[in-house]
């Protein structure tokens, strides 16, 4: 299995592209450290398993992969290259059923607000941080506050406050006037 990889604006993450579905259309999921895995994937058990690597998400067709500051790519990489090509060829699951993010509950009011704004972050945000080697995800609206988590290489990249205030809030109260201001969340 050939797997490409690919720089992200973030220096300590690579994005691994094996040239396949990794999680299809169940969504992403990102684990920022191997406390938070404890079963919930396979592949980000083997994965943490690696000196040296930091966090790990999990993307459409693509796996982000964070190093340690102390950690160096030239010997990371190969590892995670290594393992991640047996664990997809040997067709082993991916994650278990019920590993996700879950969303705040949204007042009946604001369900409407929320279907635009899920629309906007998912036709206008979301593929160009994929591209990044990330995702942003949904977790809650009230009061005018859209809440999000920036997962994967966006998770600490020096750009993605940035990213967040001024060009995911400024699109979202362009299009949906009853947004205030975005706050990212951490998981």
């Amino acid at each position: 299995m050939f797997i490409e990889t690919a720089d992200t604006p973030n220096p300590s993450t690579l994005k691994f592209l094996p040239g396949r579905s990794v999680m299809g259309d169940a969504g992403t999921i990102d684990f920022i450290d191997a406390d938070g895995v404890a079963g919930r994937s396979p592949l980000a058990d083997v994965l943490f398993a690696i000196p040296g690597v930091s966090r790990v998400f999990l993307g459409h067709d693509f796996v982000s992969v964070t190093k340690a500051d102390d950690a160096d790519w030239s010997e990371v990489r190969s590892v995670v290259l290594t393992t991640l090509a047996d664990h997809l060829v040997a067709g082993l699951p991916v994650v278990t059923e019920g590993a996700g993010v879950t969303e705040d509950k949204i007042a009946p009011e604001d369900e409407e607000i929320v279907k635009q704004i899920k629309e906007l972050l998912d036709t206008r945000v979301r593929p160009a941080v994929a591209g990044d080697g990330g995702d942003i995800v949904f977790r809650g609206y009230r009061e005018g506050v859209v809440r999000l988590t920036m997962q994967g290489a966006c998770s600490g990249c020096p750009s993605s406050r940035a990213t967040l205030k001024h060009g995911v809030e400024n699109m979202l109260r362009h299009y949906v006037p009853e947004v205030v201001s975005v706050e990212q969340v951490e998981d």
